[in-house]
């Protein structure tokens, strides 16, 4: 895409930004575009949800933030009560912040922690808030943090019945290999680049495994 092909300018209409952030997915790719993902603290890669997307509403005269959502797992208080504490933690920070949190616990395998748990239903909570804001008309643009292509059929489907405005945010890494963003096929679905340099103006550098909930 080129400068002439970002969202088009009115400033006559205010529009409203509702931003989705699978928080998760989010995370991971943050550190996968800019840090050593294997290897680097678990710290590196955090963001602060609202102000990832002030960022983005920002850039444009003609926008206001309606609402920020993050959908996320939680894992189980009584298998592991250290990771459920920092992930309360966390939520409660996010929510303090103005952003609305949506954790969903995590599944466990019969044979955990030899097989590490996984997220369930994170994808599915986080399109049907979609379909359903998009269908009330709650926002006039529903920006995806998310470059899972599960939530697929949900963007489509409020492409199909609505003329909310769809777009995707993702970390633009120097690597291409490393760029992972959400692509919607057959339609022209804007990207919100987010380069390293953003990255440092919404970066969350605070260890969730010391405190109180």
């Amino acid at each position: 895409m080129t400068a002439s092909d970002a969202p088009t300018r009115r400033k006559s209409v205010i529009r409203r930004v509702t931003v989705f952030f699978d928080g998760q997915n989010f995370y991971r790719n943050a550190r996968r575009a800019f840090f050593d993902d294997q290897s680097s603290s678990s710290r590196l890669g955090q963001f602060w949800p609202r102000a990832v997307a002030e960022l983005i509403v920002r850039r444009y005269d003609d926008r206001e933030l309606r609402d920020v959502r993050v959908y996320y797992g939680r894992p189980d208080r009584t298998r592991d009560v250290r990771g459920h504490a920092a992930n309360a933690r966390q939520s409660v920070a996010w929510s303090r912040s103005g952003v609305q949190v949506r954790p969903r616990m995590l599944r466990y395998p019969a044979d955990w922690p030899a097989s590490p748990a996984h997220e369930k239903g994170v994808d599915v909570a986080l399109a049907t808030d979609l379909v359903s804001l998009t269908l009330r008309g709650e926002c006039d643009v529903a920006v995806i943090a998310s470059a899972d292509s599960d939530i697929l059929p949900a963007i489509e489907e409020v492409q199909i019945r609505t003329d909310v405005t769809i777009e995707v945010a993702a970390w633009q890494s120097v690597s291409r290999r490393r760029r992972q963003r959400l692509s919607v096929p057959g339609s022209n679905v804007w990207c919100h680049w987010l380069s390293r340099a953003d990255y440092e103006r919404v970066r969350d550098d605070t260890d969730y495994t010391i405190g109180r909930v």
